[in-house]
Parts: structure tokens; C-alpha cells; sequence
């Protein structure tokens, strides 16, 4: 399973945050219409199973849309222009920033998810459950739905009733982030998405959002207040968002600050929905360690590993952890490793190619070896990583930082020259084919996409600090990887121990193998005695597969 996140506005033409007669100019971000067939096949082609549409449901933004009967949202509680996709201000609207025709905004949603399902791949979207827009007002609730904070007790701090938590009647004071007198008034005060429970938000805070109220009492001890029989009104109304998109064919939702929200929600949630859907997924971005456990035995398919493998490769690709770090890693998750999800960037994280990282993104073909081919839980690709984005444009809000904006009105002429244009240089094609074929191994070797692993580091101290060795099987067929992480090419000798040929079942002796990176035939000598000598180019891998006959 390979999925490929894309936030949608950056595949336009090049759109910026021009601003015309106190309107904002956007007309040059990308569309759910520019995902038409042939560039849903590149990116399947490329090898991905999943498109995660990263911002599709409406979220708070500068841009007036009181035409198209859209409410406006006050600029000073919108990050950037474009505003955050996380600040959602209708749980059952299309962002309007995406439609080529407003008022077929949702016929339009519909329509990719038909086009990238008859193409071979299933579309996740993002479920945003800890927090809304601070002018969250929903004017496409389905009939006969009540809008969360509609029946609030707004002289309530916490009620288990209640939609929001409310600052004992304060009103909001934005003077740590509003230079000028503030004009947004918001009376009593709603407790800030960070788990700010306070009148008065710092920059820091997600100030533009408002904490969604699951039954803890957090100013009391984190008291839980629900029961089995005592629901809380926001867990029947997330539930009933969650119904309403996999009605629309949805194939699974990514869930934003998933360990923000109590587990019991998921537990209830997860189980219901997978009643009437069982073929949906639920991936979490959970970044404790020690909730790892507990969030998947509530429902949770896949978790981020962010704080663990993430973490580790992008030390080694940077210089400053040892490739042998890897094992400890797999082996922190080992029990639940099919549940753990991989990647090297994603909308939060700074950019291979950035200065801020590695400056260079075949630093990282190493990494992304480890990622796809180590061992068979899926993996996470972010659009532009597969062509050297560097993500190094000052874009407004988000400002020089490594990453690409989902703040700004912005677009990549990355994408725009691989999938749009077909004009991509050479070295972004040749980055595309690199992540490719690596992929397509992932996907289509059985020894890796369903086979055993076996880490091989114990026996090879010499590789610890720059180079990584494993194998992977399924039946007869064997595959040994090296991955250097070294700027140097590199001869190296990997003892295969005998405690390998009795786990896996190896068998000794000469076979004809091939090095699937390059196609190029080899002769292999196996046996416990007698180490494989390898090549490895720098900042590159091997993989070596042979058949036991």
C-alpha cells in the first residue's frame, strides 16, 4: 500500500497571494478538475494505491465566496491567505478554492473520487476531529442536523452536552497576535484547538481554532464524564460526518491529531462505521509511542511513525544518527509493525531537497529503500518528493521554512512540469524513475510485499554507521538489500549468519541471481561461512534476488 498525498490548490498554475481592488486573487490554484484521467494514471503509475486529497472539505479563508452564498470569515482569525485546511468551518462542504464551478462544488468531489477509482486507485480524505474554525457554521448539513455548538450552554465551562468548552463568559483577546486593535469579537470565549483553555491565545496557539468537546473535563483532572451509556452529543455528530463522506465513496480518512481525541470516540466510531463500510481505513497521526497500542486496538489501521522511523532516517540522511539506529527502531513497533505507516515527508515536515534538511534529494534514495522494502506495513509519499521539490519559497504566512505552505495561495511548478505539462528536467525525471522503480518493487515482489524479514546488522558491526543490510523472503524466493547512505561508493562484505538460514529456511549454495535496480545478472555464493561481497553506489542500495532451487 503506497499512498500519495496531495493538497490540490498546488497543482495550478502559479498562484500566489495577489491581492486585487481588497480581493483576493486566486484564480490560478488547482482544481479537482485538473485530476483528470491521464494524470491519475501518472500517479498511479508511479506507484501509488492511495490519493490522500489533502484540504478538500471547507476550511476557513480570506477569499469571498458571498456570491455563491458562502459565509466570509473574519481575517483575523485565518492563518495566511488560503487559511488552514484544519480550521474547518463546514464538516459537509467542498473547499470553494478548489471547484472550477462553485456551485458544483460537491458533484466535483464526487466525480474525482469516480475518476480515481476507475483508474485502480481508493481516495483517503482527511477527518479533522480535535478542532473546527473559530466561525464554524455549517450551510450544508444534510436536513434535520443539528450544527455543532447550535444547543450549547454557552455559561457552561464543560458540559457533556456541549459542543465547545467555553472561558467562564471572558471574552477572546487576540492582542498577542493582532498588531491593531481587534475587530473579531467572540463572547464567551471558546478553548483554542491546542488544548488552550484560556480567553487569550498566543501566535504559537492554533488561535484560529476551537477545541471540540469528547466529554473530558480538562480543567478538572481530565475527567471522563462519558459512559457506554452516557454518549456525548459531538461523538453522534462526528460519527454522522464520517457516515456522510464514506457515503460518497471515500475509502478512508486520515486523522488529524488523532491522540488529541479520547480512544473511547474511536473505539465507538470506528466500530460503527466499519459495520456499514468494512473495507474503509482509519490512519492516525499519533506521535506518543506509549498510545501506539491503545489507538490501534480502538480501530486505527495505520499510525504515523513519525517520533521513530521518520525521525531515525532523516538523522542518517542529515549525518547525525548511525544507519545501524534502524534496527532499534523496527523493533520498538515489532508487534504491530503491519499498522505502522512510513514516510520522509508530508505537509508538517521540511522538504528532502530544503537546506534545512539534506539540500540534496538522492541523499535520501536510501531512506526511501528502508521505507518502501524493509518490511511489508505501507508507505506515504508526498507530491513534489518524488521530483527534488525543494519547498524553499517564501510563500507568505508559512515564510522560508522547508516546507511547502498549506497556508498560502501557492503552487509548485515541480508538479506543474511533471503532471501537467509533461516538461520536467532531467534530473526530476531521472528522481521520478529512481522513486518508481523502487515502489513498483515494493508492490510487485512477493518477498517483499507479503515475505519474512531479517535483519542482518548484529553480525555486521562494520556497516553500523553508514550502511544497512536485511533480507526478505517468501517461499523460494530470497532478496538480500544494502543501502548506503554514504556520499562514497562502497564495497562491502555481508555475513549472512546461520541463525538466518535457519529462520528463513535459506539453503546453501551456488544460484543465479539479478540486482533488481539494475537489472544486471550475478552469480551468488550462499553459505554462513563465506560472507556476499556487494557494490553499492553512494546514497544508493542493492537488491538482490534469487530463487532457491
Amino acid at each position: 500500500m503506497i499512498i500519495y498525498q496531495v493538497l490540490p490548490r498546488l497543482f495550478g498554475n502559479r498562484c500566489t497571494n495577489r491581492e486585487v481592488g481588497g480581493t483576493i486573487q486566486q484564480n490560478g490554484c488547482g482544481k479537482l478538475n485538473d485530476f483528470n484521467v491521464q494524470t491519475l494514471k501518472s500517479i498511479r503509475d508511479l506507484g501509488a494505491t492511495h490519493l490522500w486529497f489533502t484540504g478538500v472539505i471547507r476550511h476557513a479563508t480570506t477569499t469571498d465566496y458571498s456570491k455563491n452564498g458562502i459565509p466570509t470569515q473574519h481575517a483575523e482569525v485565518v492563518k495566511g491567505k488560503a487559511g488552514s485546511p484544519y480550521a474547518i468551518v463546514d464538516y459537509y462542504d467542498i473547499d470553494p478554492d478548489l471547484a472550477t464551478d462553485v456551485d458544483k462544488r460537491m458533484d466535483e468531489w464526487q466525480s474525482l473520487i469516480k475518476r480515481t477509482h476507475r483508474v485502480g486507485m481508493k481516495v483517503i480524505m482527511d477527518f479533522v476531529p480535535n478542532h473546527v474554525a473559530r466561525e464554524y457554521h455549517s450551510i450544508c448539513k444534510p436536513l434535520g442536523v443539528k450544527d455543532l455548538g447550535e444547543a450549547d450552554n454557552q455559561n457552561l465551562h464543560f458540559s457533556l452536552d456541549n459542543n465547545f468548552y467555553y472561558c467562564w463568559d471572558q471574552p477572546l483577546d487576540l492582542s498577542r497576535i493582532v498588531a491593531s486593535k481587534q475587530s473579531y469579537e467572540e463572547k464567551p470565549a471558546k478553548a483554542t484547538g491546542n488544548d488552550c483553555f484560556d480567553n487569550r491565545p498566543g501566535m504559537s496557539d492554533w488561535y484560529e481554532t476551537v477545541k471540540l468537546n469528547y466529554g473530558v473535563d480538562y480543567c478538572h483532572d481530565h475527567r471522563r464524564s462519558f459512559s457506554a451509556t452516557d454518549i456525548p452529543d459531538t461523538w453522534i455528530k462526528m460519527l454522522n460526518i464520517l457516515t456522510f463522506w464514506a457515503a460518497k465513496g471515500v475509502d478512508g480518512f486520515r486523522c488529524d491529531m488523532a491522540e488529541m481525541v479520547p480512544a473511547e470516540f474511536w473505539e465507538y466510531a470506528i466500530e460503527k462505521l466499519k459495520g456499514d463500510y468494512p473495507d474503509i481505513i482509519f490512519i492516525g497521526e499519533v506521535y506518543d509511542p506509549g498510545q501506539y497500542r491503545r489507538y490501534i486496538s480502538s480501530g486505527f489501521d495505520y499510525l504515523y511513525d513519525k517520533v521513530g522511523m521518520y525521525d531515525c532516517l532523516r538523522g542518517i540522511v542529515a549525518g547525525y544518527r548511525s544507519a545501524g539506529e534502524i534496527t532499534s527502531q523496527w523493533q520498538s513497533t515489532d508487534d504491530i509493525a503491519t499498522h505502522m505507516l512510513y514516510f520522509l515527508e508530508n505537509h508538517d515536515e521540511q522538504r528532502i531537497a530544503s537546506s534545512f534538511f539534506a539540500g540534496d534529494p538522492w541523499k535520501a534514495i536510501p531512506a526511501h529503500i528502508v521505507s518502501c522494502l524493509l518490511r511489508t506495513n505501507p508507505y506515504m509519499l508526498y507530491a513534489g518528493q518524488e521530483f527534488g521539490e525543494k519547498g524553499m519559497d517564501a510563500e507568505g504566512f508559512s515564510g522560508l521554512d522547508g516546507r511547502t505552505t498549506i497556508f498560502d495561495y501557492w503552487s509548485l511548478d515541480t508538479l506543474q512540469r511533471g503532471y501537467l505539462h509533461s516538461e520536467s528536467t532531467e534530473e526530476e525525471t531521472a528522481l521520478r524513475d529512481k522513486y518508481q522503480q523502487i515502489m513498483h518493487i515494493a508492490q510487485d515482489e512477493k518477498a517483499i510485499c507479503k515475505g519474512s524479514f531479517f535483519d542482518l546488522m548484529y553480525v555486521n558491526h562494520a556497516l553500523c554507521q553508514k550502511q544497512y543490510a536485511w533480507l526478505r523472503k517468501d517461499g523460494e524466493e530470497v532478496i538480500l538489500l544494502v543501502v548506503n547512505f554514504s556520499g562514497e561508493k562502497v564495497v562491502r562484505n555481508i555475513s549472512i549468519p546461520q541463525h538466518a538460514f535457519d529462520v528463513l529456511d535459506l539453503r546453501e549454495g551456488t544460484f543465479d541471481a539479478v540486482e533488481l535496480l539494475t537489472k544486471q545478472p550475478m552469480t551468488l555464493e550462499m553459505s554462513s561461512d563465506v560472507p556476499v561481497q556487494v557494490e553499492v553506489e553512494a546514497y544508493d542500495g542493492v537488491v538482490i534476488k534469487w530463487q532457491q532451487h
